[in-house]
């Protein structure tokens, strides 16, 4: 009988560990960022609004500039060759095939050959801000989110920080912890989703400027080289 008693005294002690440890809740990616109610919803939509917007300009420009950066080694040796050979007819058709803006920048030298060089230089330079008006086409746009990223995070954390005093006032002094936690929720989240926005889109519009700028620095290079040809064709 002893023994009986003994067992179920075990099995009680048993039973009373199990419900005294504690059972760790573990918390997805999703719960996470859902956690801080609507205005910490609202807040996490237009970021990730902003980051698929960031990376479609990003890809959509890297892309672009990327296409506009080929060009045949030899392209100018063609020019060059068809020039001083009186065949501007095929210099043109030449441009005409690398679609580039080099090649257009070229073309635009060819058709004004027989006019002032004044004239030519002049429309050389109103052709390249054309050409660079078009690489840079919504890059802007990145540079903006990397800045109204970070700030659209701390306007979050803002919020949530105001939700959970607000609650703390309104429960009289006796609030548990596990209800600010949505606030918490808020402030925190909304903070580091902001600041990875902002790190990526400004990341990628960095690397679009030097992108673009080699293009730039190409396209000067080429249109100097057929300035010299026009000033000495021989």
């Amino acid at each position: 009988m002893s023994l009986l008693l003994q067992a179920d005294s075990l099995s009680v002690a048993k039973e009373s560990l199990v419900d005294a440890v504690p059972v760790e809740k573990t918390l997805s990616i999703i719960e996470l960022l859902t956690s801080g109610g609507l205005a910490g919803q609202i807040i996490m939509t237009a970021l990730f609004l902003m980051f698929f917007v960031a990376l479609y300009l990003y890809f959509e420009r890297l892309l672009a500039i990327n296409a506009a950066s080929k060009i045949d080694v030899n392209f100018m040796a063609q020019i060059k060759d068809n020039i001083k050979n009186g065949r501007i007819d095929n210099a043109k058709i030449a441009c005409a095939h690398y679609k580039s803006p080099v090649a257009r920048l070229i073309e635009k030298g060819i058709s004004r050959i027989g006019k002032p060089l004044d004239d030519i230089n002049t429309a050389i330079e109103n052709a390249g801000k054309l050409e660079i008006y078009k690489l840079e086409k919504n890059v802007s746009m990145l540079a903006t989110i990397s800045g109204a990223g970070p700030m659209t995070g701390f306007l979050g954390t803002v919020v949530g920080m105001i939700q959970a005093f607000h609650k703390m006032a309104s429960s009289g002094g006796q609030i548990e912890v596990g209800a600010l936690s949505e606030g918490i929720y808020t402030a925190m989240t909304t903070t580091v989703v902001g600041l990875v926005v902002g790190i990526i889109a400004y990341v990628g519009y960095n690397h679009l400027v030097v992108k673009t700028d080699k293009i730039v620095h190409q396209m000067e290079a080429n249109a100097v080289d057929f300035l010299d040809l026009l000033n000495d064709p021989a």
